[in-house]
């Protein structure tokens, strides 16, 4: 079962990039970042709503309103992502821009891990884990470069 989903997670990774240069195309169609992440957002709003009316399912499960604040930034975290991606793709390239991207993912996930930041399990920090990052920085510098 945990191949399926690092399977999924690698289809994820794949995708990342195919969008973030779709958008970044959209750009030139729209003619300004903003319109062009904000009209990301509205088709994936509108692809969820469908699945959620396919699915079946309205239960919000947990009562929203006690949920803490930064459970709402995701969205915003997205948009971010998004317009990021449409503005640095013509500027960096799409390799530079996702090995970047992804050079700051892992930075960031293993601070979270470590620490249980958000509520994730605790994973500490270890040497192979330090060396993965490095790697993956020393990825970056080299696909930017090359």
């Amino acid at each position: 079962m945990t191949y399926l989903f690092i399977l999924f997670a690698f289809i994820a990774g794949i995708v990342l990039p195919v969008q973030a240069s779709i958008n970044a195309q959209l750009k030139n169609y729209v003619g300004t970042p903003l319109i062009a992440s904000a009209i990301s957002f509205l088709v994936g709003l509108l692809a969820l709503l469908i699945g959620t009316l396919i699915h079946g399912t309205w239960n919000l499960g947990k009562n929203l309103t006690s949920a803490p604040w930064w459970i709402w930034t995701g969205g915003l975290l997205g948009a971010f992502y998004v317009l990021a991606t449409i503005i640095l793709i013509p500027r960096l390239g799409a390799a530079t821009t996702v090995a970047c991207v992804l050079a700051g993912q892992v930075v960031v996930s293993i601070i979270i891990d470590h620490f249980g930041l958000l509520q994730v399990t605790i994973n500490q920090i270890s040497i192979p884990r330090l060396i993965g990052a490095v790697l993956i920085i020393v990825g970056v510098i080299l696909v930017q470069k090359f």
